[in-house]
């Protein structure tokens, strides 16, 4: 079984440039130089005739993983346009303020996206203990938890990988995830022998518009997914 290639794509030429480059599966959101919000309408309408499956994040706003209310109605409305617009899944999660996981929120969250696939994005990462949290993620029935090893990249998480692979036994997905390149990826492979990995596969633009960037409607430079780089990527897991 040949490993699988999540790539998180923020706009419709990101997600064309996925499915040429060789993606087997969408994170679809707005915004990842944030960490990826909710993807808006239009975007989501696009993805829903891509050829691969596509998971949409659910994160109503910037900063950390900790909603209230309104946000949970926010979420929860999102969840909904997601299954109208046929898309295959979510991506949710929550932290209390002490960080370990809002299991009452994404249970409900979880409910409400009944049918489709749910991943649990990287509000593990911030939790304090990541053993106890692999387990309550189980337990939500997620199929998979984005991760890099509750480090800032995933390649300083190696060594938490592993034992969250080992220890996950076949119950639930570890996708590793934050800072994969196709030069690096081999040894996620080995370390975890996981079936599916999480990259931006992107390479730095800079801004045509000075203007814009004067105006503050864009930075100098961000990264946009590269085509090249999930072939890249894709050439390199095969090969691995």
């Amino acid at each position: 079984m040949s490993v699988l290639l999540e790539v998180c794509v923020d706009s419709p030429q990101g997600l064309a440039a996925a499915i040429a480059g060789g993606a087997n599966r969408i994170e679809l959101c707005s915004a990842l130089e944030l960490g990826g919000l909710t993807p808006v309408a239009g975007l989501m309408k696009a993805a829903a005739a891509a050829p691969i499956p596509v998971y949409a994040m659910i994160r109503p706003h910037a900063g950390p993983f900790v909603f209230d209310a309104a946000d949970e109605e926010a979420m929860m409305v999102d969840i909904d346009a997601v299954r109208d617009f046929g898309l295959a899944g979510v991506v949710i999660g929550a932290n209390r303020k002490d960080g370990t996981l809002d299991m009452p929120l994404i249970s409900r969250l979880k409910a409400r996206a009944e049918g489709l696939g749910s991943t649990l994005h990287r509000a593990f990462d911030l939790v304090p203990d990541a053993d106890a949290a692999l387990e309550q993620a189980i337990e939500l029935g997620c199929e998979r938890i984005l991760t890099s090893g509750c480090v800032p990249k995933a390649i300083d998480g190696l060594e938490t990988l592993s034992r969250l692979s080992r220890k996950a036994a076949g119950r639930i997905s570890i996708m590793p995830g934050s800072g994969v390149r196709p030069g690096n990826v081999g040894e996620f492979l080995r370390a975890t022998g996981t079936r599916e990995v999480h990259a931006s596969c992107s390479s730095p633009v800079e801004s045509i518009d000075p203007r814009a960037v004067a105006f503050g409607f864009e930075a100098a430079a961000t990264n946009r997914t590269d085509t090249n780089v999930v072939r890249q990527m894709r050439a390199a897991i095969d090969a691995a």
